[in-house]
Formats: structure tokens, C-alpha cells, sequence
């Protein structure tokens, strides 16, 4: 998903229904706020020094208590930092779910082989949906990693938040081989057919018009097809709105006059 769209997409997560089933009941009583909240991936941080100090001080929490240890995640939520990763991972096994799913962030930020196995694990068997949903999208930074399967597999059968971030996630590991991105995009037309959550559908919009320049010929004539009936059929504006942006930005000839013709003939404003 766009990195500038990070905090409003989340803000919608928040009203998404998730099962109760699935949520820790020391969640609710702990969790204020997801540390996905509070990533920004731009940032850029002119005094070293305070970083460093920042992240000597997170590596002291890190050893601590439960309350130290949540500000020390946080910390590595934001920074990367090599020498908090072997304090980082073996969080990833706490009972605590706040401590779970901060860590898993915290690794998506500070990416470690070491820590993509377990990171699947949590993907796949987490009964926390937070944990999952940070999973989904900490595994994005994996993407050399054998994550596609699973990320797919989470794609079309967990919560909305968990399919949400893995259909983002699933725009990274695409990107990585026309053999990865062919599979991806096959895998998120069937999402965005199907999904009835609409922050999904846009996400695979999203995440299809990052793989388009990837595609050979044959695909890019499917994906436009696919974009054509979400802008002329979806019931959700904000997802029409979605394929919209994204095909304004495909130069394809037959794309730019087919969506010229479609608002000359008032079917499109």
C-alpha cells in the first residue's frame, strides 16, 4: 500500500469486525495503540546521535520488564539498528500479545533471516489477529524469503485486516520476478473479485498497479479488463476511485482511449 496512505488506511482497520474469538482478552486492557500507527517509513533523522542513543537506551529496555520492553519495541519500530536482533526475536515467542505483535513490526523495520521462519509461524498459526495483521505486513520486507505461498494463503482466508496487509504485502514480493509478479497478480484478481471488504479490493488494486510494468503483454491485457469492470461495477466509490487512479497512470494506447471514450460518453466523469 502507498506509504503515505499507512496511518488512513489503519484508521480504517479500526472498524473493521474481527472475530473476538481470536483476540487475547489482555489485548484489549494493554494494547494503546498499533505501533503500525506510528511507522513512518520516510523518516529521516538528521541528528545521529540522538538515533543512536535512542536506540542504546531501546537495547536496555529490550532486557527489562514488560512495560521497558514495549518502549523499547517501539523504538525498533522505528529504527533500524543491527544489534537489537537478537533481542528482537525471541519476543516474537512472548505470551504477551502486545509484546507479539510490537516485535513482529519491530522486525519488519529490522529485517533478519534468522527471524522469517517464526514470522511465518505467527502468519500461519497466531490465534491474535493483531499478530497475524503484523505479520502480513512485516513478511513484505521478506521478499527474497519464501513468503508468497503463505502471504497468498492469508490473502484469501483470514480476517479483512490480515488480507489487507498481505495483499501489500504481496506487491513487494511480486516485484522481485516476472515468475513471482505473474503469480501474485493471478492470485489478487481472484481477491479483487471476490473479497467483500472493500479497503481489501483497494489494496489489490493497488498492489496489481505496482506489478503492471512487470507484466508481459498477455497480462496486462487481463489486468486491464480486471481494472475496466471495477471502475464500471464496484458498489464501493472508494475502490472505483482506486481503479481510476490507477488506470489514469497506464500509457497502454487502448487504456487511454477506452477511458477517454468512457468520459466523453458521460458513463465516467
Amino acid at each position: 500500500m502507498k506509504e503515505e496512505s499507512f496511518n488512513s488506511t489503519d484508521e480504517g482497520l479500526k472498524s473493521l469486525a474481527i472475530d473476538p474469538n481470536v483476540l487475547a482478552e489482555e489485548l484489549a486492557a494493554e494494547l494503546q495503540g498499533d505501533p503500525l500507527d506510528e511507522i513512518d517509513i520516510e523518516r529521516f533523522d538528521a541528528d545521529k546521535t540522538k538515533i543512536l542513543n535512542e536506540c542504546q537506551l531501546g537495547l536496555s529496555w529490550l532486557q527489562k520488564g514488560h512495560e521497558e520492553r514495549l518502549q523499547g519495541l517501539r523504538v525498533f519500530c522505528e529504527h533500524r539498528y543491527p544489534r537489537a536482533l537478537d533481542l528482537l526475536i525471541p519476543l516474537l515467542s512472548e505470551p504477551c500479545p502486545v509484546e507479539r505483535m510490537s516485535a513482529v513490526y519491530a522486525l519488519g523495520r529490522n529485517p533478519s533471516l534468522l527471524a522469517v521462519e517464526k514470522l511465518l509461524q505467527l502468519l500461519k498459526t497466531d490465534s491474535n489477529a493483531y499478530v497475524r495483521k503484523a505479520a502480513a505486513w512485516s513478511l513484505g520486507n521478506y521478499s527474497d524469503s519464501p513468503v508468497m505461498n503463505p502471504l497468498i494463503k492469508a490473502l484469501h482466508n483470514d480476517v479483512a485486516a490480515v488480507r489487507l496487509w498481505a495483499a501489500s504485502s504481496l506487491a513487494e514480493v511480486g516485484s522481485s520476478s516476472i515468475e513471482k509478479a505473474e503469480r501474485v497478480v493471478a492470485e489478487l484478481l481472484i481477491s479483487l473479485r471476490i473479497d467483500q471488504e472493500p479497503l481489501v479490493r483497494s489494496n489489490c488494486i493497488w498492489s496489481l498497479g505496482r506489478l503492471y510494468d512487470l507484466l508481459p503483454e498477455p497480462f496486462k491485457l487481463e489486468l486491464n479488463e480486471g481494472f475496466f469492470l471495477v471502475l464500471l461495477n464496484d458498489l464501493e466509490p472508494s475502490v472505483r476511485y482506486e481503479a481510476r487512479t490507477v488506470v489514469e497512470q497506464i500509457q497502454h494506447p487502448d487504456v487511454v482511449l477506452r477511458l477517454k471514450k468512457l468520459v466523453e460518453d458521460g458513463i465516467l466523469p
